[in-house]
């Protein structure tokens, strides 16, 4: 663990926080000018930026207009709510949101070197003298490590993105206690909702990461994006565990076709219907946050993070411009695919979305660690063993569920005919 610089500490997180909160405003423009494009509309076209060249029919004045009139809309607080919870609740959500962020790696970063293992150092003539010379290795690289630049708020946190995923669960809190301070059924409804989905979810994100972490051996994110410097992306030997997680953070961000907390159609506005004004920005703020930090943490455990093939060759500034530019292309990527995923597949309903988790992806997951396991064991994490194993789990779930999917449409249609007959003679 390098040691605490005050002063590098603040910098990064200003620099951080605003970044976010400024690509936050920008991405909801861009979620705007996405759907309207998919729904063969214009969008947002009526606000620009002085003196900047077509920002009118981009509508790039939209995002900052947009969050003043956030801020200057009036507080309405119902008299029948629980006020102390019901103004904790968006905090909650956004807060979590953003101290997830801290052990993200945002750029370039070195692995910091692996702990001394002096228990298991055997017990022979000279023992204090390997003692002290591993010590000096280790502390001989500590300081090569703390010499060089890492774009991460807490580097060389050993827990790594099990801090992440621990603090994004605390989400969870701020949509139940909005849910319930708003005394309104709707909003009861979907906070219940959004608990049951984001405790279901988190396993099959849980069985996903473990795979991760049996390959790797750590926790932590900047180990991680090293190992795949020397051995290739994740993605092409864990396709499963990437499509596990993917499927699993659609869930935890309430992204569709998983937003079943805050179905319009059904809960008028889920558990934020009581909300307006900033309070209602804070939420939205958390869920944009969120499906930020899940962005970052798919390009980092799957497919390399910062690193593309190629680019050690380079040194210096041009290496880290390099470094960052990668990163926040894969990054804007997996968003894109958020915001397009949004227009295509409809809404599931919430029988099938907690089948999806249980029935489906838990029992895959689960799978999955024991076959990850068993051929780093016994065949030494043979790589090409490894994306075989996902590749038939794959294949073999796909046959299943279509088999199954098969099998009821003729079951409905066998129904239906019966019940036509069964009118007919009556």
């Amino acid at each position: 663990m390098p040691e605490f610089v005050l002063l590098t500490t603040v910098v990064f997180i200003t620099l951080v926080m605003s970044v976010i909160l400024g690509a936050v405003a920008y991405l909801i423009l861009l979620e705007r000018k996405i759907s309207a494009w998919m729904q063969d509309r214009l969008g947002p076209n009526r606000i620009g930026l002085p003196l900047v060249p077509f920002s009118q029919s981009l509508g790039l004045g939209h995002a900052i207009v947009d969050g003043i009139k956030m801020l200057l809309k009036e507080d309405i607080i119902p008299k029948h709510v629980d006020k102390l919870f019901f103004i904790i609740a968006p905090s909650v959500s956004a807060a979590t949101a953003l101290l997830a962020f801290a052990v993200v790696p945002f750029g370039p970063s070195v692995a910091p070197p692996q702990p001394v293992p002096i228990w298991v150092t055997p017990n022979i003539e000279g023992k204090e003298a390997l003692i002290d010379n591993a010590v000096a290795t280790f502390q001989s690289q500590q300081s090569d490590y703390r010499s060089k630049t890492n774009f991460i708020i807490a580097p060389g946190l050993d827990i790594g993105f099990l801090f992440t995923f621990a603090i994004t669960s605390l989400a969870a809190y701020g949509i139940v206690l909005g849910g319930w301070s708003s005394d309104n059924k709707y909003s009861l409804l979907g906070a219940l909702r959004s608990s049951a989905q984001l405790i279901s979810y988190e396993i099959p994100l849980g069985t996903a990461i473990l795979a991760v972490v049996i390959c790797v051996g750590s926790l932590n994110l900047e180990r991680i994006v090293d190992y795949q410097v020397n051995h290739g992306w994740l993605v092409s030997v864990l396709p499963l565990g990437f499509i596990l997680f993917l499927t699993s953070v659609f869930a935890e961000c309430n992204r569709l076709p998983f937003d079943l907390p805050d179905a319009e159609q059904e809960l008028v506005g889920g558990y934020h219907t009581e909300y307006s004004s900033l309070k209602f920005g804070l939420f939205f703020l958390g869920e944009y946050i969120h499906m930020i930090t899940t962005s970052f943490m798919l390009a980092i455990l799957f497919f390399g993070g910062w690193y593309f093939p190629g680019l050690q060759q380079l040194n210096g500034l041009p290496y880290f411009v390099a470094g960052f530019a990668v990163l926040f292309f894969k990054v804007f990527c997996f968003i894109l695919l958020y915001m397009l995923v949004r227009w295509t597949l409809p809404r599931f309903r919430f029988d099938q979305l907690m089948g999806l988790a249980w029935q489906v992806l838990i029992p895959l997951g689960v799978i999955n660690i024991i076959g990850v396991m068993i051929v780093q064991e016994f065949f030494s994490g043979n790589q090409l063993i490894l994306l075989a194993l996902s590749l038939l789990l794959i294949l073999t779930t796909t046959g299943l569920v279509s088999v199954n999917h098969t099998l009821q449409s003729k079951a409905t249609i066998s129904r239906k005919l019966y019940l036509s007959r069964l009118r007919d003679l009556r």
